[in-house]
This record gives structure tokens, C-alpha cells and sequence, in this order.
């Protein structure tokens, strides 16, 4: 019989901490769960769910329009926000319960309390003390708002999901998926929306093609984009929000959201009295198998800052339960990772960017193309869809996948097992389109960019 309470004991109901303490309780380990909040985490909270509820409801306009040219008259459409927003509500209660389901009936005790870390055995939960052979920290990040003059008239990406009203004028700040994703949101539900980011170019370490790309298409939806812009300062006025930006302009909105990173959510859990090794942002420093300093502190997801994403969390819990409770060895691979950004339009990645297979494989073949879906040759819209392909011309093997346009995040899963396969150009190739799909262009690229010492010479 243990000498501890649990054998397992989970910080956080997210999606990494609720799947961890499934699999864990399911291998046979006595597990428990500690959230102080709403069960999901981050992600169907105020992040991938919401998030996509409303890129959804901000579609509409567009495809009304867009309706025009074929035949269809859509008139006195119009959005009710508090309808989207009690609808949106409903379903991640709906979620809600469905999570607390899961857990209970995988055997895990939920405790709804707050834990603190007392030190390698002891938690601290609701004024009840627990012990536990092993601890898994799986608290995920929170949003981070810079500290300047003004800074508590802005919210976050948590506060956009929950507002009583939509505005009529917005600010954006950030360059990341998640300030571009909201740009599109609320340009698609009508608000008048700018987005600033202090850089050259948005969405740093995507490819440049497509970064250069989203911006161009995101103007031409109405998104007011300026870079090399930050706010210095919010003041609150009789007319709205002024923001004074480092130039000393001003711009004024009635909405100013910050979407300018993401810390891991670490402060008073009480890691570091526990011996527990922290980075300088607050991650959770550990070893490829999720073990912290100390060795019955592990810890997965957004908190140890590696890749924060949805899906990997759930890998990552995976490879825990299954190595800790079943005796395996298996190892996280965090490459060629499919990703998805829900801006208008969005984007699909996998692999590497053309900068980064330049710089791993030398010789690369970039194959790109871009063209107006068959459906805007009856909407009118200009939108333009955009793919690219980098090979590695020494082995033919598909090593960078990039997309813009419609449905880039289903097109772009597929790819991934593609990918994962060890696809070369070669079985693109020999693949027979889909027809009449924008998709298609993927099995139908031919020939190669020219290398780029040729295109500086045109």
C-alpha cells in the first residue's frame, strides 16, 4: 500500500493536466486533479474553442456578400452580439461538464481549489493538505499586458470573450497568431479595427512569404495595419480611449486589447521553495521526459514554454501517462508540427520556413503559386489563395509546407500525416488532384522558384 495519498496529483484541469490524469488513472494510478477555474484550460476558455466560434461568426458578412454573385439577395442581415456571445457561453459550459465527465469517469478525484506546491510530496489545496508520490504542474500561461501609463483602461485576449458590448472602434497590439486572429475577428463583425506591431512584419518565424502575404490580404479586408507602431500611453476620454503611440500621434478607440505574448502561469504555485527550477519567464525547466529539478515535480504544456499548442499538451500528457504508469519509453517529437492560424484568410504550416531549410539543407527547391479561387470568380472578392512547397533537393523530401487560403488549417492536417510519412516532391506529384479544389495546386507545382541570386538579377 502507498505511504501517499494519490500517486499522482495534477495541478491544472487543462487540456494537458485533464488528458495526464486520465491516462495516468487509467494505467492504474490512484490520481487527483486540483483547478480553481473552469475545466479545459486555456484552450476551451478563452482560446481555441471561443476563439473559432467566433472566426466563424465574423465569416458571415463576407460570405453575404459574396452571395451577391451567385443569385442570392441577402437583406437586413445584421449581428446581435449578445446572441453570439450567450450561444458561445452555452457551449463551453456545455464542455465544461463535458471535461468534469471525463474525469470522473476515468476515476479521478477533482478537487476545485486552488493547490500550492509545499515541497516534493505535499500539496496544498482548499486548506487540505495532500500527499502524492509524484506532482505534475500543468497550469498553462496567461496573457501579458505591458506596463505602460494607462495600461488598466486595455484588456487581454481573456476579456475579449466576455465583452457586454461590441465595440465600434478597436485597437489590436501584437504581432502573433493570436492579435492577427482577433484583427480578423473584429474587421469581420464590423468593427472598425487597427492593429499595431512594434516589428517590420508580423507573426515572427513564420515564413516570410507568408507573412508578407496575410498582410497584404488583411488590408484589403479593411484592417488598418501599421508596423513600426506601439502604444506609449492609453488615456480615457469623454470620446474613448486615446492611445498616444511612440511616435507621439494618437489614435482613439473604444477598445484597446493586447495580445503581446502569453508567461507561463507559475507565480505563487510555490515551485521555487520547493527547489523547483524556473526559467527566466517563469517555465518550468525539465528533462525530455517532463521531470523538473526535482524528481517527483514533473511538469507539460504552455508552462514549460516549448511548443504552446493544444494538440502538443495533449502529446506531451500522452507520453507521460504512458511512460510513468506503463513502463514505455517514448519521446516527444516536437518537429514538423501542423499548424493553423485563423486569421482572414488563414494560414496552414508544417515543417520548416524556406530562411530555415536554407540554412539546414543548402539546396532547396521553394515551389509557389498563387490565384482567385474558383468561387471569387463569381463573388468578386480579390482574395487571393497562396501555397508553397520547399524541398530538400538532395533527397526530394518535402521539408516546408505553407498556405493561405480558405480551409488552410483542414488542408493542412492531412498534409501533416504527409509529412510525418516522409512525403518527397516526387509523391505530390504522382497524387491526381482533386477537381475542381484549390487544394489541388499542391499535386500540380512543377517548377521551381529561380534561386534567389537568379531573381536578384531579373
Amino acid at each position: 500500500m502507498s505511504d501517499y495519498d494519490y500517486d499522482l496529483f495534477v495541478i491544472g484541469a487543462g487540456s494537458g493536466g485533464v488528458r495526464a490524469a486520465r491516462m495516468s488513472a487509467g494505467l492504474g494510478a490512484k490520481t487527483a486533479v486540483a483547478e480553481d477555474w473552469n475545466l479545459g484550460g486555456t484552450c476551451v476558455n478563452v482560446g481555441c474553442v471561443p476563439k473559432k466560434l467566433f472566426v466563424y461568426a465574423s465569416h458571415f458578412a463576407e460570405e453575404f456578400h459574396d452571395a451577391g454573385g451567385f443569385g442570392w439577395t441577402v437583406e437586413g442581415a445584421r449581428l446581435n452580439w449578445k446572441t453570439l456571445l450567450e450561444n458561445k457561453n452555452t457551449e463551453i459550459g456545455r464542455l465544461n461538464g463535458v471535461y468534469e465527465k471525463l474525469l470522473q469517469n476515468a476515476g479521478v478525484e477533482l478537487i476545485r481549489a486552488r493547490a500550492v506546491v509545499v515541497d516534493a510530496h505535499t500539496v496544498e489545496a482548499g486548506g487540505v493538505t495532500y500527499t502524492a508520490e509524484r506532482i505534475l504542474v500543468a497550469v498553462g500561461g496567461w496573457p501579458s499586458v505591458p506596463d505602460i501609463p494607462g495600461k488598466e483602461h486595455a484588456i487581454s485576449s481573456n476579456e475579449a470573450f466576455y465583452l457586454e458590448e461590441l465595440p465600434k472602434r478597436a485597437i489590436v497590439v501584437g504581432g502573433g497568431y493570436i492579435a492577427v486572429e482577433f484583427a480578423g475577428i473584429f474587421n469581420g463583425l464590423g468593427v472598425e479595427t487597427t492593429q499595431l506591431y512594434r516589428g517590420e512584419l508580423f507573426l515572427r518565424g513564420f515564413d516570410h512569404d507568408v507573412r508578407a502575404v496575410l498582410a497584404e490580404e488583411m488590408r484589403k479586408k479593411g484592417v488598418d495595419l501599421r508596423f513600426k507602431s506601439n502604444i506609449a500611453a492609453i488615456e480615457k476620454t469623454d470620446a474613448g480611449l486615446v492611445a498616444t503611440l511612440e511616435d507621439g500621434s494618437t489614435l482613439t478607440a473604444d477598445l484597446i486589447m493586447y495580445a503581446t505574448g502569453r508567461h507561463p502561469n507559475t507565480a505563487g504555485l510555490g515551485l521555487e521553495d520547493a527547489g523547483v527550477d524556473l526559467a527566466r519567464n517563469g517555465a518550468i525547466v525539465v528533462n525530455e521526459d517532463f521531470q523538473s529539478s526535482v524528481p517527483s515535480i514533473y511538469a507539460l504544456g504552455d508552462v514549460i514554454d516549448r511548443v504552446a499548442l493544444t494538440p502538443v499538451a495533449i502529446a506531451e500528457a500522452m507520453v507521460f501517462a504512458h511512460n510513468t504508469y506503463n513502463q514505455e519509453a517514448r519521446k516527444m517529437d516536437y518537429r514538423d508540427i501542423p499548424t493553423a492560424v485563423f486569421s482572414q484568410p488563414g494560414i496552414g504550416t508544417v515543417g520548416l520556413t524556406e530562411e530555415q531549410a536554407r540554412d539546414e539543407y543548402g539546396a532547396v527547391d521553394v515551389y509557389k503559386t498563387s490565384f482567385r479561387a474558383l468561387k471569387h470568380t463569381l463573388s468578386g472578392s480579390q482574395e487571393k489563395t497562396f501555397y508553397k512547397l520547399i524541398v530538400d533537393r538532395a533527397t526530394d523530401r518535402v521539408v516546408g509546407f505553407h498556405m493561405i487560403g480558405p480551409d488552410a488549417g483542414e488542408v493542412t492536417q492531412a498534409i501533416g500525416v504527409a509529412f510525418k510519412a516522409g512525403a518527397k516532391k516526387a509523391d505530390f506529384d504522382h497524387t491526381i488532384g482533386v477537381h475542381p479544389t484549390s487544394a489541388e495546386e499542391f499535386v500540380t507545382m512543377r517548377s521551381p522558384e529561380p534561386e534567389p541570386q537568379a531573381r536578384a538579377a531579373e
